[in-house]
């Protein structure tokens, strides 16, 4: 499907039933599947054909799915994983190994920031963190020879600061690595980083893309355009012969377009399993459908929760780069045009006691450890999602301890304002 807006790839993008075929994507609910003799199976082993043998590495409802979604964010090929935590260590994982060294903004989702800090340092791969506001010379500075790949957020959970995808591409191709970058919040509807120069996107479907709660899942799609032999030295993985499967040298075989999601898919996914089961593949592209409404929804109810909590009298500080306050605003005209997302990140000026007692007066809004979906939702990140971050860390990040993110979904905006200003007012009863 070329030349079409994104509203008919989001509804019609990934599959095209034939004759007499199913109008909706079919689930293929089965582990295995059979061939009339070993040869043809062969093929499929060596990758000279295409086709499944076992779920574990692809299933047919699942790279329809991934199709649709390469498709939404402009690359040349996609995958599924079980989740978006999944999504980024394969996409990192994919090409840097032991003894190698990331680059990363410090603002990244606390999850992301634990497996780069922590887990993958385990692993003996280091990490440097800049901020997302570091000047070119910064940037350039946090750069080894042994480092393999650069990571950012389009827009940072839940810090809410915007990346300057164009700079960090450039750093990153100055120094012949790839740029890695996370879309969820943004989604394609509203940035689509390849456009910029970013090289892999992942997502944690499980936020807008499935935006009702239903399905954990992940996503990585390649942009087509990092010329992986160009730096053939760096990137072994993709340009030398892999004994583990039959020696395929995959840059050679599949090209610039085809062969990080092929050995992503045929290493990693073979020894790791993170796959999105066919169900939640299914649920998901229920949820890609409605992509293109929904996102307008949600940032119209985030920029008037937004605008109503920059007045008020209890607020400290709101972030959100739809206000022209905001000191990402600048910088989200120009990759988000069409608006941000639907959170929004407030402090209170009595800290985490105010955010304790505001959050216990709502009624609409609830406390989720979740984020992007259809009905409101609010946490203090502090106690929760990045409660494995040191108060250093935490302000590094952007996101002190009385911090509070809501998520606004698709209830209507008045009477969202509504229930959070009954819940300020609960502030100074308690």
């Amino acid at each position: 499907m070329q030349n079409v807006h994104i509203g008919t790839q989001c509804v019609q993008g990934g599959y095209t039933p034939g004759n007499g075929e199913p109008r909706q994507i079919p689930i293929v609910q089965s582990t295995t599947f059979k061939y009339d003799t070993s040869e043809d199976m062969a093929k499929l082993f060596d990758l000279e054909a295409s086709g499944y043998f076992y779920t574990r590495l692809q299933n047919p409802t699942n790279d329809y799915v991934a199709a649709k979604i390469a498709a939404l964010e402009g690359g040349t090929a996609g995958m599924l994983t079980s989740s978006g935590q999944a999504a980024n260590f394969f996409a990192l994982f994919n090409i840097v190994n032991a003894g190698d060294h990331i680059v990363a903004s410090s603002t990244i989702y606390g999850g992301t920031f634990n497996l780069i800090a922590v887990t993958m340092r385990k692993m003996g791969i280091e990490a440097t963190f800049v901020p997302p506001t570091c000047t070119d010379e910064e940037l350039d500075a946090a750069f080894r020879p042994n480092t393999k790949a650069v990571f950012g957020e389009t827009i940072a959970n839940p810090a809410l600061t915007v990346l300057d995808i164009e700079q960090f591409a450039r750093a990153a191709h100055a120094h012949g690595v790839p740029l890695i970058v996370d879309n969820t919040f943004a989604t394609p509807v509203n940035c689509r980083p390849i456009e910029w120069g970013a090289d892999i996107v992942t997502h944690s479907t499980t936020k807008y893309m499935d935006g009702h709660g239903v399905a954990v899942g992940g996503a990585i799609v390649d942009g087509g355009r990092f010329d992986w032999m160009a730096h053939a030295d760096k990137f072994p993985g993709l340009t030398t012969p892999d004994e583990s499967y039959h020696g395929i040298t995959y840059a050679e075989k599949f090209g610039m377009g085809g062969a990080f999601i092929t050995k992503c898919t045929s290493q990693l996914m073979r020894d790791f399993g993170s796959i999105q089961s066919p169900q939640h593949a299914f649920y998901l592209n229920l949820g890609l459908e409605s992509l293109h409404v929904r996102m307008k929804r949600h940032c119209d109810n985030g920029q008037a929760v937004a605008e109503f909590l920059a007045k008020h009298p209890a607020v400290s500080q709101v972030h959100y780069c739809g206000l022209a306050s905001d000191p990402y605003h600048a910088r989200a005209e120009k990759y988000l045009p069409n608006g941000s997302c639907g959170v929004v990140s407030f402090e209170l000026k009595g800290g985490r006691e105010a955010a304790s007692a505001f959050m216990k007066g709502l009624r609409i809004a609830a406390i989720e450890t979740h984020v992007a979906d259809a009905r409101t939702c609010c946490l203090n990140p502090a106690t929760s999602t990045h409660r494995q971050m040191t108060d250093e860390q935490l302000a590094a990040a952007g996101v002190p301890a009385g911090l509070i993110r809501i998520s606004c979904g698709l209830e209507d905006s008045e009477d969202l304002i509504a229930d959070i200003a009954q819940a300020l007012e609960r502030i100074n009863e308690e």
